[in-house]
């Protein structure tokens, strides 16, 4: 157990200097921005919306990394790769909602002060509810950072040539299986499928909303990453 938390705080705290990075150039340029449409519509608009968007993509660099260099760094340590993998999820985790409270946080008081401004959660749910807000965002940031843990584990394991390749097999699958669903199966089930998703993301019939479903999703689908990724893992070498 020692060891685990060893490794939790390693991995975790080599990405605190990065967070504290990241954040500091993309509130100088919100604030640029900021500052060059209040000047152009007096103060009626923002400029920028959805910064959580940012967050999303910086986990998911996260994710790729997190293998280029604490894989290794582990593994040649010492770390067996039940450990190694155990400490990467615990660091998406935290990693996860340290960033889900700030962008919670920072979101709501845009919006406060801002109206014109919306969070990615507020777009979909309101405002309001910060647990669930950040909650959400928890999770969803979590599973974009196993999707591409779990992808850079696929590409070491296959190699460049093989990744293009199912790359280009996945996109292809993805592009016939929307052109089917759009044009060729009947309007019944696209319906069905179209509302299917509809209460996943929590909209329920009744015009209510039940965040436990998108949060269950979302955990559902992140588990189902790591665990493909700690099936490649367990057979990767440096």
């Amino acid at each position: 157990m020692n060891k685990l938390k060893a490794a939790v705080s390693y991995e975790y705290l080599t990405k605190l200097k990065a967070v504290g990075i990241f954040y500091i150039i993309e509130y100088l340029c919100v604030a640029f921005i900021l500052s060059i449409v209040a000047i152009s519509t007096g103060g009626k608009e923002i400029g920028s919306n959805v910064l959580e968007v940012s967050s999303i993509i910086f986990v998911s660099v996260v994710g790729v990394l997190g293998y280029k260099e604490d894989f290794k760094a582990l593994l040649q340590n010492g770390y067996p790769r039940k450990y190694i993998f155990g400490a990467t999820i615990c660091m998406f985790a935290l990693l996860s909602g340290t960033m889900a409270f700030i962008d919670t946080i920072i979101g709501n008081v845009l919006h406060h002060f801002y109206r014109t401004y919306f969070t990615l959660f507020g777009s979909l749910y309101g405002y309001g509810n910060l647990f669930a807000n950040w909650l959400w965002l928890t999770v969803l940031y979590l599973m974009f950072g196993s999707l591409f843990y779990l992808a850079v584990l696929v590409i070491h394991r296959a190699g460049k040539m093989q990744s293009l390749f199912i790359g280009i097999g996945i996109s292809g699958v993805i592009l016939i299986g929307f052109s089917v669903f759009r044009f060729v199966l009947p309007d019944e089930i696209v319906r069905s499928v179209a509302v299917f998703v509809i209460r996943v993301m929590g909209f329920m019939s009744d015009g209510t909303t039940n965040l436990i479903f998108p949060v269950l999703s979302f955990l559902v689908i992140g588990a189902v990453f790591e665990s493909i990724s700690y099936a490649v893992i367990r057979r990767t070498e440096l």
